[in-house]
């Protein structure tokens, strides 16, 4: 599928952090994390990185993509060779002599190698061409062409000695500026590398967003292969009371993901989910709960509710939590213990709905859905009604977990029919700019085909 340049130059989107792998074997990279800040480097580094699979070739100025720009590689016949190699030497109006038959062409618009020539191992270069509907196309002996343009921009930026790195990766994530997480996935044209759906949520994964695309959506873009982004939610580092947990916040539509566990080990809080409701039960409370491939999720919003916590997203770019309370609470627990409790006794099944008598305690008639702790509780339980048995208790209490419920379910399913929409409105914006042309984009995503 042909590239054209005004498709290039207006798809454009932030800093690429692209997992690159060889055609042999290939392991997911971690996402980059925010760092805390460096003395100012004295010396700039740069690298191009070219990515067969993308048909396309980026320069880096200290990890930052500068530039990136459509090519033309070898044809399957005559691959373009992957590794590790350097520019060896620079040419302005370079002439082209023909290997095989010893025939030359002096610089000019007959020239195949157009006006700009890096050497990168013996006759293997990166050039310009005097026949730019090529680029996009696995079409040359096995040099990297580029149009006229490109090239010249691409020549003036790099000095002999800077590193170049050829891949075929067919698989590229990246984290934009706005943390969102994109992945393409892009055609076999060399019939090098296959592409499976673990392999995609394994790369996935470094960036902590593997439980929020579908097994079914990953097979339709393997099946595509047609290199057009896929935008799947915001991500950001969490830390709980200073502390950084494995997995993180996660931003999908109108809802922040926080995972349970995590934050439960964390803080040491005896927590429970009920599947059936869709439930999630904690010591200070319950609230609606999210099962992304079996990893448990509660809303932000309602962190305070289930753990006593407050903060969340800084200017820094993570997400930070901290406990606003340490008083000691009852275990609550739900019908299926979480890992991480806090007690031996969270292993056994206790189906006790939270806000009803325990044996043996005093009656708490405050609401299941009350953030406030437990203990805090004995000056406004006398203002409240009980419930006259304990039938009418596990009824109300049923009656409220389902309204919980389907409210829970509408939300969610509004936020679907947004985030489709969104889609389609993401698809319908790349199909306009590929129309339009701006010069002074830097930031370019590739979706050559």
């Amino acid at each position: 599928m042909k590239m054209s340049r005004k498709q290039w130059r207006k798809l454009g989107a932030g800093v690429l952090v692209s997992l690159f792998m060889g055609f042999a074997s290939w392991s997911p990279a971690a996402a980059a994390e925010p760092t805390a800040a460096v003395a100012e480097q004295t010396e700039v580094s740069k690298r191009i990185v070219i990515n067969l699979a993308a048909r396309s070739i980026a320069l880096f100025k200290n990890d930052e993509k500068v530039y990136l720009f459509p090519i033309g590689p070898g044809k399957a016949s005559t691959p373009t060779p992957t590794g590790y190699y350097k520019i060896l030497s620079k040419d302005v109006d370079p002439s082209w002599t023909d290997p095989a038959t010893g025939y030359s062409i002096a610089s000019g618009e007959d020239c195949p190698l157009g006006y700009r020539w890096m050497q990168i191992q013996g006759n293997y270069g990166i050039h310009g061409t005097n026949n730019p509907s090529s680029i996009g196309h696995y079409v040359s002996n096995g040099c990297i062409r580029m149009y006229e343009e490109d090239v010249e921009k691409l020549f003036d930026a790099v000095d002999v000695g800077t590193p170049v790195e050829i891949t075929y990766n067919r698989v590229v994530v990246e984290k934009a500026p706005d943390s969102t997480i994109v992945y393409y996935i892009y055609p076999d044209g060399y019939g090098w590398q296959s592409v499976t759906v673990a392999d995609v949520k394994n790369w996935l994964k470094g960036y902590g967003v593997e439980n929020f695309e579908s097994d079914e959506e990953i097979e339709k873009k393997i099946n595509a292969s047609n290199g057009e982004p896929t935008y799947i939610a915001k991500v950001y580092p969490l830390f709980v009371n200073g502390k950084k947990v494995d997995s993180k916040a996660v931003i999908q539509g109108d809802v922040t993901y926080l995972p349970v566990v995590d934050i439960a080990k964390t803080l040491n809080v005896s927590t429970g989910w009920k599947p059936n409701e869709k439930l999630l039960v904690s010591a200070f409370g319950e609230a609606v709960g999210y099962d992304k491939k079996e990893v448990l999720y509660c809303n932000a919003d309602d962190a305070a509710k289930l753990f006593h916590v407050d903060g969340g997203l800084t200017k820094k770019g993570t997400y930070e939590l901290k406990a606003v309370s340490n008083a000691i609470v009852p275990i609550v627990r739900g019908d299926q213990p979480l890992p991480g409790s806090n007690t031996p006794e969270s292993n056994k099944t206790d189906t006790t709905v939270p806000g009803t008598a325990q044996p043996g305690a005093a009656a708490n008639t405050s609401r299941p859905d009350s953030t406030a702790n437990p203990a805090s509780q004995s000056g406004t339980a006398a203002k409240q009604t009980a419930p006259r048995s304990a039938a009418e208790a596990e009824q109300q209490a049923q009656a409220e977990a389902a309204a919980k419920v389907k409210a829970a379910q509408q939300k969610e399913a509004e936020r679907e029919a947004a985030a489709q929409a969104d889609r389609a409105k993401a698809d319908t914006s790349v199909k306009t700019v590929k129309t339009t042309r701006t010069e002074s984009s830097t930031t370019i995503v590739s979706t050559a085909r």
